[in-house]
């Protein structure tokens, strides 16, 4: 991606340097599947699970900050990691502010919080080995960069257009938290077997796929950010966190009616149809076949 002299979003809350690294290994644990499946596989690129499961919904954003928290330092790679985060997020919110303005609305961004190993979030405790998710309940995305080292060397979708997809897909979950989405899905939720309410949660992940394909189409279209393989390695890391792929890595075996974000096909599938249209309009995962 050509980021250049692109602005940085204020939106970033650093607390690198407060939290102890550690937690468990990436991927997902042994044991049976069913809720393990949910709270572990669903780990990749979603919306923290325990909201899901016990309730979610927004409350009041809370202001924007960029602060550096902690008696830590980032050394010269993390700073990079930290403005290119901070790029990106700047991208997203413009293209959401327009997204929502042309309706009528008023796009209130999230905060990004950028940790190392652990960190308290609204929705609980949040680990690297849980990867970058979305917590309705305070609207803030919560990344340890060091996922993207396990994207590229544990799940082969190497690149800065990957890890642009993360961030972009996590923001696509905060769309949905002020669009209503979240709270109508879980309401429906409730009540719902398991199998059931894992298909509809499939649906809420692909349209957040959907979403960063829109923000992918948008932003091109007014930075001309984009380099030759950037789509290329957006459809790759989209693929790499199938649900599918997910499972044969970890166990060998594929139990489709656990997937929480959707296979590979699925993922990859979303992504290119929010890429092609440009158009929030197209993101209706919740109508016919997902």
């Amino acid at each position: 991606m050509r980021l250049g002299d692109e602005r940085e979003s204020g939106n970033i809350e650093d607390r690198r340097g407060s939290g102890g690294r550690g937690g468990l290994p990436i991927g997902v644990a042994g044991g049976g599947l069913g809720t393990i499946a949910l709270v572990l596989v669903a780990l990749f690129f979603g919306v923290d699970p325990s909201v899901i499961l016990s309730g979610g919904g927004g409350g009041q954003p809370d202001a924007p900050v960029a602060r550096q928290e902690g008696g830590g330092s980032p050394d010269a790679a993390d700073d990079g990691q930290r403005r290119f985060v901070a790029q990106v997020l700047a991208t997203t919110e413009d293209v959401w502010t327009e997204a929502f303005r042309r309706g009528g609305n008023t796009y209130q961004p999230p905060n990004l919080v950028l940790f190392s190993g652990t960190t308290q979030s609204g929705c609980g405790t949040a680990q690297t080995a849980t990867g970058p998710f979305y917590c309705p309940l305070d609207q803030k995305v919560y990344l340890d960069t060091a996922f993207f080292r396990e994207m590229e060397r544990r799940l082969g979708a190497p690149g800065d257009f990957a890890r642009a997809y993360v961030i972009a897909h996590e923001v696509g979950h905060h769309v949905q938290n002020q669009i209503g989405v979240l709270r109508r899905v879980e309401a429906e939720r409730r009540g719902m077997g398991e199998a059931e309410s894992n298909a509809l949660q499939v649906r809420v992940e692909l349209q957040a796929d959907c979403f960063s394909g829109v923000w992918a189409n948008r932003t091109q279209q007014t930075r001309r950010v984009l380099e030759q393989g950037d789509i290329e390695e957006g459809l790759n890391a989209a693929a790499a966190v199938g649900d599918d792929r997910l499972q044969r890595r970890s166990r060998g075996v594929v139990v489709p009616e656990s997937f929480t974000h959707g296979s590979s096909a699925q993922r990859v599938q979303w992504f290119r149809r929010g890429l092609e249209a440009g158009d929030p309009q197209a993101c209706d995962t919740f109508a016919g076949q997902p």
